[in-house]
């Protein structure tokens, strides 16, 4: 998945694809936290724009099959070739949505696009992939059974029960159907994510407030007239926000329910559950009554997130995701993970992402840090079949699951660099993404944090030996 966008915030035309483990790295207001957002936006609100999109390549006979006959099969390879028509036209209702995703006035966005592409080889192979069977239908009954079989490229629609039952018109069938087609394959790319924005750290210490300031509005909307609309006064009170910063405040407002459910990590790999407990130093627990707790290990103090370090604050909606909402296949984001958190800690944190990249939950983090990308390279470097790599990786307590193949990292810088600009035949100067090269055998260039590092060492030579000169 390729994603492209356009005259978003500082970057003039930048474009980037998801690999197992995406880095994002660069200067303040350089654009990372853009592309960040629009890339969570986009996965967090395209089931609800898709809808049946591309309806139009579900012919009239097959409706008629199905209506006549009680069945019919719909070729899922002919229906990939309008993927690109569909995508852009999403993509075009998302663009259209971008001031909702960053809170801010419509006229920012003017001139924004944001595009994503996809391989076709890639969509055929995924369509190959797809197996699910389920029902559908409307008003609360389920007319149809939808199925398809792995290897298969056929979709087969059958109804439920008698025929002359259904009573739905038939272009809410033609609906019915591409929804479930879009569902499917598209869902194949555009994973779950889950974003820890730079909020997160204030969202816990005030998570109290805000479930009390929503309860408070409950109780208003309770209290007014009739004619009020709740939704709008509901949204009235997030509307100031972007859409990344609405989830974690949602997410730390949920917690109780969050625990009701354990994530595959509880069951298949506890011990990486293990390893986030040491990184944070204790364990959260959340009472019946709501209360937030933070218990540091080997004692029985209660803390509440006030009295709490900074570096728990910023990494609980990453140990409730962990523990009680991860599932396979899901993009987890963190902006910054090296917020408030000692070196070393930002060590440990990447070898936990790598591990987690490794188990196929794919992780994008922006950063400022040069610890965490050496940090990287150090995992890429470590993943060689040679007897003195796995001697220094056992002296120093490294992990082979921690290892990460060069080819499942993708690398950018948020920098100045030339672009051909569309519809320009010369290249222009302008803030975008630029590529890293990744080494098997040296890790991920960044010039960047090259470039301070030797300065400071410069100064701090002159001011060592400059007496002497």
């Amino acid at each position: 998945m390729k994603v492209k966008v356009k005259n978003l915030g500082v970057l003039k035309q930048a474009e980037f694809s998801l690999g197992d483990f995406t880095i994002i790295c660069g200067s303040n207001n350089t654009g990372k936290t853009y592309a960040t957002y629009a890339l969570y936006g986009f996965l967090a609100t395209w089931r609800h724009r898709i809808g049946s999109l591309g309806e139009g390549r579900i012919s009239q006979r097959a409706i008629n099959n199905l209506l006549d006959n009680g069945i019919t099969q719909i070729d899922l390879i002919e229906y990939g070739k309008g993927a690109e028509s569909i995508l852009n036209t999403l993509c075009e209702r998302y663009t259209e949505g971008l001031p909702s995703i960053f809170a801010a006035p419509r006229k920012r966005f003017r001139d924004s696009q944001f595009n994503i592409s996809l391989e076709r080889s890639a969509l055929s192979e995924a369509i190959k992939r797809i197996s699910f069977k389920s029902k559908t239908g409307a008003r609360n009954r389920q007319f149809f059974s939808i199925a398809k079989a792995e290897g298969s490229t056929e979709l087969e629609v059958s109804l439920l029960g008698e025929k002359q039952r259904v009573e739905i018109p038939t272009e809410r069938i033609r609906s019915l159907i591409t929804e479930t087609i879009n569902e499917r394959i598209f869902g194949q790319f555009f994973p779950d994510a889950f974003i820890s924005s730079t909020e997160r750290t204030g969202a816990a210490v005030f998570r109290t407030e805000l479930i009390f300031a929503r309860g408070h509005l409950l109780e208003e909307m309770s209290r007014a007239d009739d004619d009020i609309n709740p939704r709008e006064l509901l949204l009235r009170s997030y509307r100031d926000y972007s859409l990344p910063v609405k989830f974690n405040m949602n997410f730390m407002h949920w917690l109780e329910s969050t625990t009701k459910t354990d994530s595959f990590l509880v069951e298949k790999y506890p011990d990486v559950l293990m390893q986030f407990a040491e990184i944070v130093g204790g364990s959260y627990r959340v009472t019946r009554n709501g209360e937030l707790y933070f218990i540091p290990k080997d004692t029985e103090i209660r803390l509440s997130m006030n009295e709490s370090s900074s570096g728990v604050r910023s990494l609980l909606n990453v140990d409730f995701y962990l523990r009680h909402a991860a599932e396979h296949g899901d993009l987890l984001i963190v902006d910054e993970p090296e917020l408030n958190l000692h070196p070393e800690n930002q060590r440990r944190v990447v070898r936990l992402f790598a591990r987690l990249a490794n188990l196929g939950i794919k992780v994008f983090i922006t950063t400022h840090s040069d610890y965490i990308v050496k940090e990287l390279n150090t995992l890429i470097m470590l993943n060689q079949d040679k007897p003195y790599l796995k001697r220094i990786a056992q002296q120093e307590g490294y992990k082979s699951s921690e290892f990460i193949a060069p080819e499942k990292i993708k690398a950018y810088i948020a920098e100045e660099d030339f672009v051909l600009l569309d519809g320009n035949k010369r290249r222009s100067r302008c803030q975008t993404l630029v590529e890293a090269k990744i080494d098997p055998e040296l890790g991920i260039e960044m010039g960047s944090f090259d470039k301070t590092i030797n300065k400071m060492n410069e100064i701090q030579e002159a001011i060592v030996w400059g007496e002497d000169g």
